[in-house]
C-alpha cells in the first residue's frame, strides 16, 4: 500500500506461536459493508456492483427517489448476488440523506469496517484493499482516497473540477482541522464501525456537504484519518452538483463549520494557548480595524491627517491581533489528530482472540461470519513483507 508518510508500523506478535497473520486473512474475516448511494445510475450501477470483491459481506444500495429503473436493475443484480440489500427512498433526501440510512443499516449489521463507493464507477474497487488495510490493522480510524498524490492521474482529471477541487480542498481543512487530509473532497472512504457507532448521525449533512460535515465530527472525537493514493478516475459521468450550487452553499457552511469547531474545540472540550492566542487576537484585531477605519473617515472628511499617536495605535493592534491569530493558526496545525481511537480502551479489541478467530475459521474451512468477534487489533510487519504480523 503506498503511504504519504513515512509510518513504520510496530510488527504484532500473537504469542501462540502461529505465523503472523495476512492482510488476506484480515479482509477474509472482517464483516466489511460498502453502502452504495444511488441516484439515477442505472447505467453504471450493475458494473459497481459486480466488481466488488467477494470479501465484502455486505452490500447495501440505497436508492435515493431517482427518474430511472436503478432499482429494477439493483434487483436483477441482488438475485445473482445474496449480498445485496436495497433500501430505497419514497423521497430525495440527497448523498448525505442516502449515506446516514446506509450507515444505520451498517450498523445494524454490526459492520467492523464500513466503506462508500458511489455507484457511477468512479471508485475503484481495485483501490479497495488499501483503503481497508489501516483500518484492519488500527493505524486509523477512518481512511480517504488521495488524487493528488499522482499528477499524471490528476491530469486527466477536467480542468475546472482540478481548480475547483484544490481551492475547496484547502477551505474545508481550514473548517474540519485536517491539515494534513490532502484531498478532503475525494468521496471514497472507508470508516471503521467502531467510531461510526459513536457519531451523531443526525448532525450529519443531507446533502453534498456531508462529507465535509463528516470531517467535522470525526475531528471533535479525535479520530485520524489516512490518506490513501488513487488516481482521478473520470469518464463520461455528469456530475449532479453544480459550480453555482457550491459557490453559494458552501462558503457559509464552511465557515459555520471553521466556527463551530474552534468554539467547541477551545472553549468547551479543551482550553490551551490556541484558546489564548485567539480570546486576545480577534479583540485587538478587531478593535484596530474598526478604530482605524473611523479615524480615518472622520480625518478624511475633516481634512486633516490624523496624529501620530491615533495611527501607532490601529497600527499595533492590528499588527499584534494579527500576529497573535497567526500563532493561533500555528498552534490548529500541530493538533491535528494523530493517536487513532481505535488504540484507546473501549475502541480497541483484543488481538490475540481476533487471531485466533481467523485461525479456526481457517482449520474448520468455515466461510467467515458475517459478524465477526473482533475489531482488528493487528499490524502489518515492515513495508516489502508478503505477510503482516
Amino acid at each position: 500500500m503506498q503511504s504519504t508518510s513515512n509510518y513504520s508500523p510496530p510488527s504484532f506478535s500473537p504469542g501462540d506461536g502461529h505465523e503472523p497473520l495476512t492482510l488476506e486473512a484480515a479482509l477474509q474475516a472482517a464483516n466489511i459493508v460498502v453502502v452504495v448511494p444511488a441516484y439515477n445510475e442505472a447505467r453504471k450501477i450493475a458494473g459497481v456492483l459486480r466488481s466488488i470483491p467477494d470479501y465484502v459481506k455486505h452490500i447495501v444500495v440505497v436508492e435515493d427517489c431517482g427518474g430511472d429503473n436503478t432499482a429494477q436493475v439493483v434487483e436483477r443484480v441482488a438475485e445473482a448476488d445474496s449480498r445485496i440489500t436495497l433500501i430505497r427512498h419514497e423521497q430525495n433526501q440527497g448523498v448525505g440523506g442516502a449515506m446516514i440510512t446506509g450507515f444505520r443499516k451498517a450498523l445494524e449489521l454490526r459492520a467492523d469496517v464500513v466503506v462508500k463507493m458511489d455507484g457511477d464507477g468512479q471508485m475503484s474497487p481495485e483501490f479497495l484493499a488499501d483503503l481497508l488495510e489501516p483500518l484492519l490493522f488500527r493505524e486509523a480510524d477512518m481512511a480517504k482516497g488521495n488524487r493528488f498524490h499522482d499528477f499524471r492521474s490528476l491530469a486527466k482529471m477536467p480542468a475546472l473540477r482540478r481548480a475547483g477541487n484544490v481551492a475547496l480542498s484547502f477551505l474545508t481543512k481550514a473548517a474540519v482541522g485536517y491539515w494534513t487530509c490532502f484531498d478532503p473532497c475525494n468521496g471514497y472512504l472507508a470508516l471503521r464501525g467502531d467510531v461510526l457507532a459513536a457519531l451523531p448521525l443526525d448532525r450529519l449533512h443531507r446533502s453534498y456537504f456531508f462529507e465535509t460535515s463528516l470531517l467535522a465530527q470525526l475531528y471533535l472525537l479525535g479520530a485520524v484519518i489516512r490518506d490513501v493514493s488513487m488516481p482521478a478516475r473520470y469518464a463520461d459521468e455528469q456530475s449532479s452538483m453544480s459550480i453555482s450550487r457550491v459557490l453559494l452553499e458552501f462558503p457559509p457552511k464552511l465557515l459555520s463549520c471553521l466556527l463551530r469547531r474552534l468554539v467547541l474545540k477551545n472553549f468547551l472540550y479543551d482550553f490551551s494557548m490556541e484558546s489564548v492566542y485567539l480570546l486576545t487576537g480577534l479583540p485587538l484585531l478587531t478593535f484596530g480595524l474598526v478604530f482605524g477605519i473611523t479615524k480615518w473617515i472622520s480625518y478624511s472628511a475633516a481634512g486633516t491627517g490624523a496624529p501620530t499617536g491615533t495611527v501607532m495605535i490601529a497600527a499595533m493592534t492590528i499588527i499584534l491581533g494579527f500576529q497573535l491569530l497567526l500563532s493561533a493558526i500555528a498552534e490548529d496545525l500541530r493538533q491535528v489528530p494523530v493517536h487513532p481511537l481505535c488504540r484507546e480502551r473501549g475502541f480497541a479489541f483484543s488481538a490475540a482472540a481476533f487471531a485466533r478467530s481467523v485461525r479456526r475459521r481457517a482449520i474448520a474451512q468455515e466461510p467467515a461470519a458475517a459478524t465477526s468477534p473482533a475489531v482488528f487489533g493487528v499490524a502489518p510487519v515492515q513495508s516489502g513483507s508478503s505477510t503482516v504480523s
